[in-house]
């Protein structure tokens, strides 16, 4: 799965390596349509259908072809590009959260059920996930302000896009830890960058 879209805006906060963090999305982001699927596959494909061919074209379609289209814009558009950019950020938060919401909306009564264990998850994984980006650049003797970036690189992920993927291929049900997970890491994100805001940096 991509980097999520709020990972760089973390990293910045935090005072993190952000041409680091844009690099490592930007990669993420092109291998995503091939690296997911086979993932899926390896990972659930013994207990679960898996159309590794229509999930391709659902991830091209959803993130490669707009990366694709913004870049084309900002190349032959910059004028207009310049006038709607102050609004892109806000237009990204509000169909997320429309997608988080029709994924709460279809499973509301197993929300209830599922919820905890669900939420424990989450919260486990994105902890895990941040550790471990940072551990990763400890181990590749990165700098600190490298360190951050990979952490909110690791931890932070397209729930959007999982979400939607797990929808269109799987239940309702199967999207709801990434509907969980789009609220938390964005709250527990905003919440470690303040935290390495007011962390000095530690010398290389």
């Amino acid at each position: 799965m991509p980097s999520g879209t709020a990972s760089k805006v973390m990293a910045f906060l935090a005072k993190g390596d952000v041409a680091l963090s844009v690099a490592v999305a930007s990669v993420s982001t092109l291998i995503a349509p091939i690296v997911t699927p086979v993932l899926v596959f390896f990972l659930a494909g013994s207990f679960l259908d898996i159309d590794a061919g229509s999930m391709v074209l659902d991830i091209v379609k959803t993130v490669l072809l707009p990366v694709v289209g913004g870049l084309a814009a900002r190349l032959f558009l910059k004028k207009l590009v310049g006038k709607v950019l102050p609004a892109l950020p806000w237009a990204s938060a509000v169909v997320i959260s429309l997608i988080v919401a029709v994924v709460v909306a279809g499973s509301a009564s197993k929300i209830v059920a599922a919820g905890g264990i669900v939420f424990l998850a989450v919260v486990l994984q994105k902890g895990f996930g941040l550790g471990l980006g940072y551990l990763a650049g400890e181990l590749g003797r990165l700098d600190d302000k490298a360190r951050r970036a990979l952490a909110f690189e690791v931890g932070m992920q397209n729930s959007g896009l999982a979400a939607t993927l797990a929808t269109a291929h799987f239940t309702p049900l199967a999207a709801l830890p990434s509907a969980v997970f789009s609220l938390w890491h964005n709250v527990s994100g905003a919440i470690v960058a303040a935290w390495l805001a007011r962390t000095p940096l530690k010398e290389s």
